[in-house]
């Protein structure tokens, strides 16, 4: 019998159904089939789970309407999870600047992360990555930065799955309100691994280049399959 992995995209809020396409897009041996979900049935079908831009206070709340914020938290221990932007935020152990009343977090990935950390959505801009481990990683991939968080602290314990740094912002192109940092500073950091965990500050789904898509399901669901 074939095997057939099941991705599902938190279709609450935000840019949903431009990750099912990308998903729908890959060509791999074992052919993933994207679902949109927004109730706890569709969660449990799922391999693994795209968490989309947008915002992240908002879809907290859709989720805890949904009766779908409790079995978030149980499977982010499970199964792999990908944030995209305030998908992100969520993945975060803790968050600075959250909204009046505070923000829902899954805590997922043992980093502190901060809300719109490059400014205002007019101060959106794209910038070319490299990224460790992805296909063809001469190519660089462009970063499309909205309104974008920024990781301010890994925040990992010696008992936790270490956390693998993908791709940074260089220190040329970085924008005004981070620069002058080092590169080494965790604020340039914008795309991370965690075990079976992924991270993205930016909205990979927003191009035509679906490798980020492809990594996370080779690397991260198909490897726990």
């Amino acid at each position: 019998m074939a095997i057939q992995v099941t991705i599902g995209i938190l279709a609450l809020q935000g840019a949903f159904a431009e990750h099912q396409a990308a998903v729908h897009r890959l060509s791999l041996t074992i052919r993933p089939v994207a679902i949109l979900v927004r109730t706890p049935e569709e969660l449990a079908i799922c391999d693994g789970l795209i968490i989309p831009g947008g915002e992240s206070t908002t879809i907290a709340l859709l989720a805890r309407l949904s009766g779908l914020l409790d079995p978030l938290k149980e499977f982010v221990k499970i199964k792999p999870v990908w944030g995209t932007c305030a998908g992100a935020i969520l993945l975060a152990q803790s968050v600075i600047g959250a909204k009046k009343g505070g923000q829902e977090l899954l805590q997922a990935i043992s980093i502190s992360i901060a809300r719109n950390g490059w400014g205002s959505q007019v101060e959106s801009f794209e910038v070319p990555l490299s990224v460790e481990g992805m296909k063809d990683s001469e190519t660089p991939f462009i970063g499309v930065f909205i309104r974008a968080p920024v990781v301010l602290e890994l925040s990992s314990s010696p008992e936790d799955t270490p956390i693998q740094v993908l791709a940074r912002l260089p220190a040329e192109l970085l924008p005004p309100a981070l620069s002058g940092l080092d590169d080494s500073d965790p604020k340039t950091i914008v795309a991370l691994r965690q075990g079976r965990h992924l991270l993205t500050t930016f909205h990979p789904e927003l191009t035509p280049d679906d490798r980020f898509h492809e990594y996370f399901v080779r690397h991260c669901v198909l490897s726990t399959i």
